[in-house]
């Protein structure tokens, strides 16, 4: 609970010259260019690199590597314009110190400047005496006011000294990233108008005993929403994996029973990953149903359309499904590979390997279309899969590199019996 005071009587403050209300034909646009980013993934998930006075928060697990990319992008920056990083967690000591083991022994950044403060003052002082083009707070929760009679981290702490920044970046241009720490369940700590306020909140997302992390938009104001990018942690750092799909099939086995390959949309990038099915007789009077990396909600509704429209008898069976990676699958698109790596498994009966499927199953066992998928078909082409299962109605005028074998089924049963008999 915060307590504000508030004065009933206070007049009506008049505004300042120029602030008032503006014609929108009247409004002057700046053309400054946004930042441009030596690492292209993240550069992508942005909308075209860093844009000048904007306000971007990035979440993620402790561990998961937030500082570290951090780190990296703004060594990248600083190689032709001022960066100020300012750390309320790590001296300066500890900061060069690991510039130096993500930057590989190279030669320093030339213009990047470190700072150790928590006081939102002092921070918006160094800020505006050093001017850069870019500057790094990590993490904001460890920011705090003397104004407020709170600890650094509590809700009013956050929420005044995220809306110091943020005024600070619309009046100078300066575009700042701050760092935030996530609640147990995954959230962002703090109040939620912490995500209202910024222009951009980007998660870094990944399993700590994967090496693949996914950076993931969920609001940007100065691009899409959907973007994701891909990076391989190392021992210099976050890498940018270039194609995420051959990453992700890599240690494919090829000819194992419960395989399939699914055809995902991350953003605008599609992305074929391995699903990984198996089931096996219960020993309890419940059968478990374990996801990982779905929906475990999707998993029980795949397992009751194949118990009922296809005739599977899956009611004294444990099912586990895996998705190869750490990726997590979000859209239904993929809702045919896990039907098929279920059954692949229940039936001992391996999926070709050159086969992909892409598809949304519906209650009555039907297969419904899914969108973009021209680049889908393009993106299964490009590794070689030459047998595509897609649901019926699918577009044959589509220029692509080569002709593979399109299967247009209607339903989930038609599916399965081919690609368990093909």
């Amino acid at each position: 609970m915060v307590e504000d005071v508030v004065n009933p009587r206070r007049a009506a403050v008049a505004p300042a010259p120029g602030l008032g209300p503006q014609k929108l034909t009247e409004i002057e646009v700046g053309t400054e260019d946004r930042l441009r980013l030596d690492n292209l993934e993240f550069e992508r998930v942005l909308g075209g690199g860093v844009v000048p006075g904007s306000l971007v928060l990035i979440g993620g697990d402790p561990g998961i590597g937030k500082s570290t990319l951090l780190l990296q992008m703004s060594a990248d920056v600083a190689a032709t314009v001022p960066v100020l990083y300012i750390s309320g967690e790590e001296s300066v000591a500890q900061i060069k110190t690991r510039a130096m083991r993500v930057s590989n022994g190279a030669r320093p950044a030339e213009h990047l400047y470190l700072a150790a403060e928590t006081d939102v003052d002092r921070v918006v002082g160094q800020i505006e005496a050093l001017a850069p083009k870019l500057a790094i707070i990590d993490s904001i929760q460890t920011v705090h006011s003397a104004d407020i009679p709170s600890a650094a981290g509590s809700i009013s702490q956050v929420r005044e000294c995220a809306s110091r920044l943020q005024a600070l970046a619309k009046s100078s241009g300066v575009a700042i990233f701050l760092a935030g720490h996530v609640t147990k369940d995954g959230a962002i700590a703090g109040p939620r108008v912490l995500e209202h306020l910024v222009d951009t909140v980007l998660y870094l997302e990944g399993d700590p005993y994967h090496s693949y992390r996914l950076l993931r938009t969920v609001k940007n104001r100065y691009g899409a929403t959907t973007e994701v990018g891909v990076f391989k942690m190392g021992a210099s750092g976050l890498v940018e994996v270039a194609n995420p799909s051959e990453a992700f099939l890599a240690e494919r086995r090829k000819g194992a029973p419960g395989s399939a390959i699914a055809v995902t949309m991350e953003g605008s990038r599609p992305l074929l990953v391995e699903v990984q099915g198996l089931t096996s007789p219960t020993t309890f009077g419940h059968p478990r149903r374990t996801a990982n990396g779905v929906d475990i909600n999707r998993l029980l509704i795949i397992t009751a359309v194949l118990t009922r429209r296809v005739g599977l008898q899956l009611s004294d069976q444990d099912i586990f499904i895996n998705v190869v990676g750490g990726l997590q699958v979000r859209e239904p698109a993929a809702d045919l590979a896990l039907a098929a790596a279920i059954a692949s498994s229940a039936r001992d009966r391996a999926l070709p390997p050159d086969l992909a499927l892409i598809g949304e199953v519906g209650l009555s066992g039907e297969l419904r279309r899914v969108p973009r998928l021209e680049a889908r078909l393009r993106e299964a082409i490009k590794l070689g899969f030459s047998s595509i299962v897609v649901p019926k109605g699918a577009d044959p005028g589509w220029d692509l590199p080569s002709k593979p074998k399109l299967h247009e089924m209607a339903g989930l049963s038609e599916a399965l019996e081919f690609a368990l008999k093909a």
